[in-house]
């Protein structure tokens, strides 16, 4: 699997690309490097400029081509540090987008070609090697600093790529052998040793220990693993050793699938990301127009030209749209990677920003905000007798069943840590229930008709009134029979509701947004489950087909909806919601449906996924109106509006403020790492 790292660094890069088309094919080293280079040139440049020495009033040393430093050393900056701006440029201008490398080009070619024509004799006027030096350098300081925000922004690939080991100890007949991982097949067994990542996706054979899945699925809690549980690729072994049989390696493992949406996710664009585009380009336009303004006003006013080509230039390099270009993608890909990291994956970033607009929450009900599995959900028992001891006889009675009602309470009882006896002499009693002796006498479990046949069965007021309760709540009634025919418990058994389902219904009201059901369980099953949680709507007995059209109502009553679902049938609500979130445990066709998907199959991460949308939204609009504002004052500035009073800016100096300008909205969106849930 190590060699298949190479297609994750292709998604990698791919989305880091597509999150910052501008810095296509360049990378944070290529930026440090040019900025250190044209930094040791710009010294001497400014050093042996005559306008600088006549500023701060010093004398250089002079020697034979002292002379041409200024315009040697200005012109290797422009061809060796300026170069990626022009190549920029010249791919904005190829996808009819002008933006920030255009502005740039323009200004440092303007200030390159006047300097020679000025050193060429050709006018009058000082040239601006210096200033053309600075600026680049600038320039590329500020873009340096750019990439690397981006980079630790998109860094939980990274991280997430080294969580995958490079070998692994496979178990053959003849012993143990260590391989790369990338050798692995299904089928394979592999052993996974205290401390070790677990190389690839599996189920366990042998073994147990708690594993460590918090990079993967956002679980905080170490999960105990044994014999037939899920392992996954990526995750810690814990204190004891596994055994694993592989099911999926390489590009199939779920934690590359992670990857994959999560590169995705970076290189989709949101509408804020489109709203901004335009803006620049917007910015572009009226940067260039303020430009030429500048330039023919200070020469009709009678400035000398070579003030006006600086103060031109400076408004060319103030108005960069560079921050501006910065504010979204720096903050999604922030969200995105946060996100990722508590189990939150976002397909499309649009349903992340449409999360904080939602009016209502639609859950599919089994396996969504129900387990999906029969388990015991109340029990009463006759006097004399203890929950734990009755529920531990009917899971002796059942041990042997394979009954989904039967499974569901022999699973009950292990959750409970019921210890339960060994049961003899099992007995299917068809039609009726079962039947076993638990320490020596025999009991019976069975539904209403396992009463019907005992003409001596007796009942107590307290049982009967809890068995028509289940019944008229949906709920199987179970009984437990002594062997005089006595009824000593009945259970009700249902698809049991998550723990977690009531704390998300909770959460969800708290942020003002309703909550509704989807099921197409009967009405009296739906209202029991909707009146233990508290949710406001229901809408039982749905058809798989028509649960779209439910969405669709609730839209048409001018609601944004989200839906929560995990199966086949709910592929469409999903579509047809305004941010669909699959259930990341369910099928592989709710998952490509929804928007987001929830690693952890937890509801309570729903209300987590409008938090974060919420906290999104915030960062952006604060990067927007700062970038976007900012520009209000400094384009004026950099014309010369203050020239009057003697405030002039350089070109260099417009490249500071319009750096520091990038930076505080690179800052303002790492603000958001301290997101919660």
């Amino acid at each position: 699997m190590h060699d298949d790292h190479t297609g994750e660094a292709g998604h990698k890069e791919q989305s880091g690309q597509a999150s910052h088309d501008r810095h296509e094919g360049h990378s944070t080293e290529m930026f440090r490097r040019k900025f250190w280079l044209s930094l040791a040139l710009t010294v001497p440049v400014v050093y042996w400029s005559t306008h600088i020495q006549e500023l701060l009033g010093y004398r250089a040393p002079v020697f034979a081509g002292s002379e041409w430093i200024p315009l040697v050393g200005g012109t290797v900056v422009f061809l060796y540090g300026g170069r990626v701006f022009i190549q920029g440029a010249a791919r904005e201008l190829r996808d009819r987008a002008p933006g920030m490398m255009t502005l740039i080009s323009l200004a440092i070619i303007v200030a390159f070609v006047f300097s020679w024509v000025v050193d060429l004799g050709i006018i009058v006027a000082e040239s601006l090697w210096w200033e053309l030096a600075t600026l680049v350098t600038v320039m590329l300081l500020g873009h340096w600093i750019e990439m690397r925000s981006i980079t630790q922004a998109q860094g939980a690939l990274d991280e997430l790529a080294k969580l995958l080991p490079d070998t692994a100890t496979r178990i053959t007949d003849d012993g143990e052998e260590r391989i790369a991982v990338s050798e692995l097949r299904d089928g394979d067994t592999v052993l996974v040793r205290p401390g070790e990542s677990v190389p690839v996706d599996g189920t366990v054979t042998s073994g147990e220990s708690d594993v460590n899945e918090a990079m993967v699925t956002g679980e905080s809690r170490p999960v105990d693993k044994g014999p037939g549980d899920e392992a996954i690729a990526g995750t810690i072994n814990g204190a004891g050793s596994l055994r694993i049989e592989v099911s999926r390696t390489g590009d199939e493992t779920k934690l590359s699938g992670i990857m994959r949406l999560v590169a995705d996710a970076q290189s989709s664009k949101s509408r804020t990301q489109h709203l901004a585009d335009r803006a620049a380009r917007l910015l572009t336009g009226v940067a260039i127009a303020a430009g030429l303004v500048t330039f023919a006003s200070w020469r009709i006013i009678g400035a000398a030209v070579d003030f006006a080509v600086v103060r031109t230039v400076t408004v060319l390099v103030i108005a960069c749209p560079h921050a501006l270009g910065l504010a979204v993608p720096l903050v999604v890909a922030i969200s995105t990677t946060l996100g990722a990291r508590n189990g939150l994956l976002v397909r499309d970033r649009r349903g992340l920003e449409a999360a904080r607009t939602i009016d209502v929450v639609v859950f599919d009900k089994t396996g969504t905000l129900t387990m999906g599995e029969f388990r015991v959900v109340s029990m009463t028992t006759a006097d004399g007798v203890s929950e734990e001891e009755a529920l531990a006889i009917a899971a002796a009675v059942e041990s042997d069943s394979q009954h989904p009602i039967a499974r569901g309470i022999v699973k009950s009882a292990e959750e409970r840590d019921v210890e339960v006896p060994r049961a003899e002499d099992f007995r299917s009693l068809p039609g009726r229930g079962v039947t076993a002796t638990v320490r020596g006498n025999a009991y019976r479990l069975g539904g209403s008709a396992l009463l019907e046949d005992e003409d001596g069965a007796s009942r107590d007021a307290g049982l009967r009134e809890a068995a028509e309760q289940a019944a008229q709540r949906g709920q199987a009634a179970i009984y437990l029979l002594d062997a005089d025919g006595t009824a000593r418990a009945v259970f009700a058994v249902a698809d049991a509701v998550r723990e977690e389902s009531r704390a998300a219904v909770e959460a969800l009201h708290d942020r003002d947004i309703e909550v509704a059901m989807l099921t197409g369980d009967a009405q009296a099953v739906a209202d029991a489950v909707a009146e233990e949680l508290g949710i406001d709507t229901v809408f039982a007995e749905v058809l798989p087909e028509d649960k779209a059209a439910a969405i669709m109502r609730l839209q048409q009553e001018g609601k944004r909806v989200a839906m929560v679902g995990d199966g086949v049938n709910d592929a469409p609500a999903l579509a047809t919601a305004d941010v669909g979130i699959a259930i990341g445990a369910g099928t592989d066709v709710a998952v490509e449906a929804g928007d987001i998907v929830l690693v952890r199959s937890d509801p309570r991460d729903i209300p987590r996924i409008v938090t974060l949308s919420r906290a999104t939204y915030r960062k952006m609009l604060q990067n927007l109106w700062w970038a976007a504002g900012y520009n209000i004052f400094a384009i004026p500035l950099a014309a010369g509006a203050l020239a009057a009073w003697g405030v002039v800016l350089t070109p260099a100096l417009g490249a500071v403020f319009m750096s520091a300008s990038t930076v505080i909205v690179a800052a303002n969106a790492q603000l958001l790492r301290r997101w919660d849930g």
